[in-house]
């Protein structure tokens, strides 16, 4: 672990005893200007904890909005949503987080399900939605399993505009369609960014892309609006180059560029922060975590403070 970041978890630890952090901490500055999107939490990392409960934590962390997940092992089973979706909502509410966006498993349009997941998901104010991950098919080539899943994406525009919300596809490091995110472009270059785009993952995109990610980023920027924050680096294990999820700003990801691309492209929508390093079982949605939610909170406050200072660092 880097010094300042051993520095700032030591902050952050003082602050869940009770000690108030000063805006200077984070400003370094006399900037008092205000963040130029909300920062979520894809809630995975809270699946412990009843509905009230995830409000009132991303609160005493300091989170603007939940990304609530709204799929198969979720908080909300899309087969309850109608029922459980509303009170999950109303409950982190309460405590002043809002849902902005949430995670489901949806990539078939013509599935009953998805329109009702979307319908009720619109009505309560939910902006945007994660959509489930594509595979490419072994026996066709690559065209043309790219051609077969935009068949599916324009249906799935269509039922985006019926039911009023954007649906958004996660870039992510691996075989899938959105490891390469060109084939991204492709998938989505003839359609509606109002109801369509990407989740641009700039953990993943480095993972893929090394230093090249910014072409990516660029060939991507009118879709984008909405972005995961997770760091990672490469560690050789047993001879073998495995990928480790680490804290904010101990691992490869280039913030400090990422975000200056960010602001040239003008890209805009909200942040949310994936926790994927050890929670002691909470980064995998387990329901009964090894660590106990107050240090799992100084975890949450840790990266959410260093990337705030990032955020004013780059002028955002």
């Amino acid at each position: 672990m880097n010094r300042n970041r051993r520095d700032f978890l030591k902050t952050t630890s003082a602050t869940a005893a009770g000690v108030v952090l000063t805006p200077a901490l984070f400003a370094g500055s006399n900037n008092s200007k205000p963040l130029a999107a909300p920062i979520c939490v894809f809630t995975k990392c809270l699946q412990f904890l009843d509905y009230d409960k995830v409000g009132e934590t991303l609160a005493k962390a300091g989170f603007d909005g939940a990304e609530l997940s709204v799929r198969s092992g979720g908080q909300v089973l899309p087969e309850n949503v109608k029922v459980d979706l509303p009170k999950a909502i109303k409950a982190i509410q309460k405590s002043g987080i809002s849902v902005p966006m949430m995670v489901t498993g949806i990539t078939d349009a013509e599935d009953p399900i998805s329109e009702n997941i979307l319908a009720t998901a619109a009505n309560l104010g939910v902006k945007y939605y994660r959509m489930g991950y594509l595979k490419y098919d072994k026996e066709l080539n690559i065209i043309a399993n790219l051609d077969a899943h935009k068949r599916n994406i324009d249906k799935l525009e269509k039922l985006n505009r019926k039911t009023g919300i954007k649906g958004v596809y996660q870039n992510h490091s691996g075989t899938n369609i959105g490891g390469p995110v060109w084939d991204l472009y492709w998938l989505l270059k003839d359609f509606d960014p109002k109801f369509i785009g990407v989740q641009y993952d700039i953990r993943h995109a480095v993972a893929e892309g090394g230093v090249s990610w910014p072409i990516g980023m660029e060939l991507l920027a009118p879709w984008i609006d909405s972005t995961p924050i997770k760091d990672f680096y490469w560690k050789k294990e047993n001879s073998k180059w495995e990928i480790m999820n680490v804290p904010l700003g101990e691992g490869m990801v280039d913030f400090d560029a990422f975000l200056n691309e960010y602001k040239r492209l003008k890209i805009n929508g909200p942040f949310t922060l994936h926790f994927e390093y050890d929670l002691g079982g909470a980064e995998s949605g387990k329901t009964n975590p090894k660590m106990e939610l107050d240090q799992i909170l100084t975890y949450m406050k840790g990266d959410l403070g260093w990337f705030k200072k990032k955020l004013i660092e780059s002028g955002l």
